[in-house]
């Protein structure tokens, strides 16, 4: 596995782990519709979660939350709607973002951010 999806398996664990902390129900990871893809499900009673999780070694690139680009947030928003459809048990939906830097094997920075709008 090449080191950019070591490291960005690692950050999605950890962001699986900080969730069901916080009391979420880690219903998929890397949920596929299509071509779109969103990296964790979580659930908590009527709310189905949908977070993507951005990984980094270094900010030479810039922060990872920079790395969310329109297209990849309009992909995300059409991929809960797809899950919302097919899981009609849900009656509301949030989207999350949650952004790790990881410098060897120390997390030097966490960051979630809750229920933002696109």
């Amino acid at each position: 596995m090449a080191k950019h999806n070591e490291t960005g398996e690692k950050g999605e664990s950890l962001a699986a782990k900080m969730l069901q902390e916080k009391g979420y129900a880690i219903l998929h990871r890397n949920w596929r519709c299509g071509h779109k893809e969103v990296d964790i499900i979580a659930s908590c009673g009527d709310l189905a979660l949908f977070v993507e999780v951005k990984t980094r070694s270094s900010t030479r690139m810039g922060f990872p939350e920079e790395a969310i680009s329109p297209r990849k947030m309009r992909l995300l928003q059409e991929a809960a709607q797809a899950f919302m459809e097919e899981h009609q048990e849900f009656q509301r939906m949030q989207f999350d973002v949650v952004t790790f830097l990881i410098r060897g094997n120390v997390v030097t920075e966490v960051q979630h951010l809750e229920d933002i709008l696109f």
